[in-house]
């Protein structure tokens, strides 16, 4: 007797080109809400989650996303204990482009993107840290994406409210 998988619901906007140029508020989480990028002490006035090994590998990868395609800027993100938040912007609305040596270059989707974010982490440590999807907006307008690089910075502070903070269970 086979177990029935749930069916995943599709949440990307149809007939929208998520290579096209523009700016991509992304959540990623770690599986299980495992706490294991990092730590706040909650009640503080700590202003970024003190990093694990894993957090510091995270932080050097987003610092290569940009390295890794030329059209491709992170221009905010943070790491909390169990996810992560990120303003990305593709540079580019088209789907290939010429480089100084006539040879065409990929310009890449979100999808593409995280995943390859994703499994670059998880060839640097050995296993993966993430769940299966991740979480994306298209950031519409100036007002929206200044909310969302406010939502990011005061996303610390706010650890104890935040819908992915794990209550520690007492011993």
């Amino acid at each position: 007797m086979s177990k029935e998988l749930p069916v995943r619901k599709n949440i990307r906007l149809k007939e929208y080109d998520y290579s096209s140029a523009g700016y991509y508020f992304v959540t990623i989480c770690v599986k299980d809400r495992h706490e294991l990028l990092g730590s706040i002490d909650v009640g503080t006035n700590c202003v970024r989650p003190c990093l694990t090994e894993y957090g510091h590998t995270v932080e050097k990868e987003i610092a290569v996303l940009a390295s890794t395609y030329d059209t491709v800027d992170v221009n905010k993100y943070i790491i909390m204990p169990n996810h992560i938040h990120m303003i990305i912007t593709i540079e580019l609305n088209h789907d290939v482009r010429t480089d100084d040596g006539g040879r065409t270059q990929f310009v890449p989707t979100i999808s593409r993107i995280i995943k390859q974010f994703k499994g670059s982490i998880t060839k640097q440590i050995g296993f993966s840290l993430w769940q299966p999807r991740f979480h994306d907006r298209i950031i519409r307008d100036e007002t929206e994406y200044q909310r969302i690089w406010q939502y990011i910075d005061e996303n610390p502070q706010k650890w104890a409210e935040d819908d992915y903070y794990v209550k520690p269970t007492a011993r």
